[in-house]
C-alpha cells in the first residue's frame, strides 16, 4: 500500500511554532516505517524549503515555498492533488485535505478550539479552519483525534459519529523525557543559574493558556508562601498582556519570562522544577504536562478539556477560572513534601502509559480500517484514551 502524508507544517526553525503538530508529524514520520508491514510505502509531502529526511520514507518537495499559510493553501489546494493520484490512502495530518482528493483518506484533528475559541482567531483563519475541516472531517473514511475530548467535540460540534472516529493520545521522546541524576541536575542549575526551588511553567504565552489567572493566584500569596515562577515559551497571540500583568501585579522579582525553550534543554527544566504548573483553558492534548510527568514533575494543571485524560491521578486537576483555589493550592505546594513525593511516583508511572509506538499503532489500526469496506470502529477500551491496551 502506498501512503501519502501531508507533512507541510514540518516548520524549519526552533520556536513556539515548531512544536505541537510539528512534533506530531515529526514522530510519526520517524515510527510509521518501522511498526508498518514490510510492503507499505510512504512519501511525506513538503514545502520547497523543508529539508526533513526520515530513514524508510521518501520524501516529495513543492515547486515552491509553502511556510506561509497562503502559500501552503494554495498548493494544497491547486497543486497537490496532481501529485498524489498515485496513492491508495491519503493523511492531512492537519485539519485539511484537498477538495478535489480522490483517494480515500483519514485526517487527524488536534482540537476544536477555532469553534470553542473563535473570538481568538482572525476572521480569515476562522472561516477557512471552520468550513475546510468541517468538510474534510465529512469526507474522511477515518479521523483521528488525539484525544477523548476532541473527538467527543468533534462529535458535538460537528456531528461526526463516533464510530468514524478513532482516539490517537500522543506519546513523547523517552530517550529526553525521563528523571536525570543530581549531579546533571545541578550542573543545569548553575549554569542557567536557577533558583535551588522554582515552579515551572512552558507554552506559548496566550489567553488560552491562562496566566494572567494563574498569576493573580500567585499575587494572593506572601513572599513566604511562594516559590519563584518561570514561564518558558514564545509570545503568542496577545502574549504581551502577560508581561504586562507581571509588572502591574508586582510580581517582576518573582517571576521571570525565559522566552523559548529549546526541546534539548526542557528535561533539564523539568527536571529542575520543583512542580510545573499548567493552568490552560482548552488543550487538544497537553503534551508539556506529559513531559513533566515523565521528568518527574509533580504537576498542578487544570480540569478542563483534555488534561485530566493526561494528568490521571497522579496530577492534581484545578478549576481553571477559581484563583482562590489555585492560590490555596500552590501554598500547600510549597509545605507539603509527602504529596511531592507521591505526585512523582504516580507521574512517572502515569507518562510510562504513553509513547510513540502506541500512537503510530493506533494510526495503522485506522489506516487499515480506512481500505476496508466493512469500516468497524476501534473496541471501546482503546477509544477510551488509546493507552490502557498495551
Amino acid at each position: 500500500m502506498r501512503v501519502g502524508l501531508n507533512a507541510h507544517l514540518l516548520s524549519r526553525q526552533a520556536g513556539y511554532r515548531s512544536a505541537g503538530i510539528h512534533g506530531y508529524i515529526v514522530n510519526l514520520l520517524r515510527h510509521l516505517p518501522g511498526q508498518a508491514p514490510a510492503n507499505w510505502q510512504f512519501q511525506a509531502l513538503v514545502g520547497a524549503a523543508c529539508q526533513a529526511s526520515f530513514s524508510g520514507i521518501s520524501v516529495k518537495r513543492a515547486r515552491f515555498d509553502t511556510e506561509g499559510p497562503l502559500r501552503r493553501i494554495l498548493w494544497e489546494q491547486t497543486l497537490q492533488p496532481w501529485a498524489i493520484r498515485q496513492f491508495d490512502l491519503y493523511h492531512a495530518l492537519a485539519f485539511v485535505a484537498p477538495l478535489a482528493l480522490a483517494a480515500p483518506m483519514v485526517v487527524t484533528i488536534y482540537d476544536l478550539s477555532f469553534l470553542r475559541f473563535p473570538e481568538r482567531l482572525s476572521k480569515a483563519r476562522r472561516l477557512y479552519l471552520q468550513t475546510m475541516t468541517a468538510l474534510t472531517c465529512a469526507r474522511a473514511r477515518r479521523i483521528l483525534a488525539i484525544s477523548r475530548s476532541t473527538a467527543d467535540d468533534l462529535t458535538a460540534l460537528l456531528g461526526i459519529p463516533a464510530s468514524k472516529i478513532d482516539v490517537t493520545p500522543l506519546g513523547y521522546d523517552k530517550t529526553l523525557f525521563h528523571p536525570i541524576l543530581p549531579a546533571e541536575r545541578e550542573r543545569f542549575r548553575q549554569k542557567e543559574r536557577l533558583p535551588a526551588r522554582f515552579w515551572l511553567y512552558v507554552g506559548t504565552l496566550e489567553p488560552r493558556k491562562n496566566l494572567e489567572m494563574l498569576l493573580r493566584a500567585y499575587a494572593r500569596l506572601k513572599s513566604d508562601e511562594r516559590l519563584p515562577l518561570i514561564l518558558g515559551g514564545g509570545l503568542g497571540w496577545q502574549g504581551k498582556q502577560v508581561l504586562a500583568a507581571i509588572e502591574g501585579l508586582g510580581l517582576s522579582g518573582s517571576v521571570k519570562h525565559v522566552g523559548f525553550i529549546p526541546a534539548a534543554d526542557l528535561p533539564f527544566w523539568y527536571n529542575c522544577a520543583e512542580a510545573f504548573l499548567y493552568p490552560s483553558v482548552f488543550e487538544g492534548f497537553g503534551l508539556p504536562v506529559l513531559e513533566a510527568m515523565a521528568c518527574g514533575a509533580p504537576v498542578l494543571t487544570s480540569d478542563v478539556s483534555s488534561l485530566p485524560e493526561v494528568a490521571g491521578a497522579a496530577g492534581k486537576c484545578l478549576p481553571s477560572a477559581d484563583e482562590e483555589r489555585w492560590a490555596a493550592e500552590l501554598k500547600a505546594l510549597k509545605a507539603n513534601d509527602e504529596w511531592r513525593d507521591m505526585a512523582r511516583r504516580k507521574g512517572l508511572e502515569r507518562a510510562a502509559l504513553f509513547s510513540w509506538a502506541r500512537t503510530v499503532e493506533l494510526t495503522l489500526g485506522s489506516y487499515r480500517l480506512a481500505m476496508t469496506s466493512n469500516e468497524q470502529p476501534l473496541g471501546e477500551s482503546e477509544k477510551a484514551t488509546g493507552v490502557e491496551a498495551k
